[in-house]
């Protein structure tokens, strides 16, 4: 088996190098991620100027583009062989809820979903995990489960993790995405000049968090697998819509 590894924390994160240790264990490994981090960059292809890769001094191919940059070039040229399974992390922070729309963790692996592959996206509970390694080797179970039993092919699994020693472990749960309380409101500051500047403001507080949510899994100490879909048509809102339209369009 063939796996190809990216990430969005960039090539040098500690969290690809704990996944990478591990998954070299049980399969052959790639690794396409970002020359830094590029967390937050959700989709995003970059079409408008060069994409360049190269080989780093840890053996890592380094893209100056987002994670599905990464995975795009590694599949659709990059690499001599393609991958059987993408999989994505380990983050330093949790991808839950409406977080999902924003990560570039997950966004590596939904582009190796597009074109065809198996895909896992892994995330740690915590912004500075003491516990990669729990998330490794739930990555490498995950994998192996995968190669035993797939599951629909139009699916990702994202998987979120609890900062904590693996045998201390709850257990694995089913969950659905939560949802979050709105953002918080950017901080405006001034640069040198005077110029007026703005950092995006933290992620909002759990809001939709109860029992069969992705925050309520991690929170007690449960590792969360959500299944997510590509395609995001609300299918059962159609004949609604229709009828909208029918009546005033």
């Amino acid at each position: 088996m063939r796996i190809l590894l990216s990430n969005d924390d960039g090539y040098q994160a500690p969290g690809l190098k704990a996944l990478h240790d591990v998954m070299a264990t049980i399969a052959d490994t790639v690794v396409v991620a970002p020359d830094r981090d590029r967390s937050g960059a959700s989709n995003s292809l970059t079409l408008e100027i060069p994409i360049r890769a190269a080989t780093a001094e840890n053996g890592f191919i380094r893209v100056d583009g987002t994670p599905t940059d990464c995975v795009h070039l590694a599949i659709t040229g990059l690499l001599e062989q393609e991958p059987d399974m993408v999989v994505s992390g380990i983050n330093a922070g949790a991808n839950m809820g409406d977080d999902v729309l924003y990560s570039g963790t997950v966004a590596a692996a939904t582009e190796g979903r597009f074109l065809g592959y198996p895909a896992i996206a892994v995330s740690m509970s915590s912004h500075t995990p003491q516990h990669f390694d729990t998330g490794a080797r739930v990555a490498a179970m995950l994998v192996k489960r995968l190669c035993e039993q797939p599951i629909a092919s139009d699916s990702i699994l994202n998987v979120n993790v609890p900062d904590i020693p693996f045998d201390q472990l709850q257990g694995y749960a089913a969950t659905r995405l939560g949802h979050r309380h709105k953002a918080e409101p950017v901080v405006k500051s001034e640069d040198p000049r005077g110029r007026p500047i703005y950092w995006v403001g933290p992620a909002g507080a759990e809001q939709d968090a109860g029992p069969g949510t992705d925050f309520y899994a991690v929170r007690n100490g449960f590792v969360s697998i959500t299944p997510l879909q590509v395609d995001l048509t609300r299918h059962q809102a159609l004949p609604d819509l229709a009828a909208w339209l029918e009546a005033g369009v």
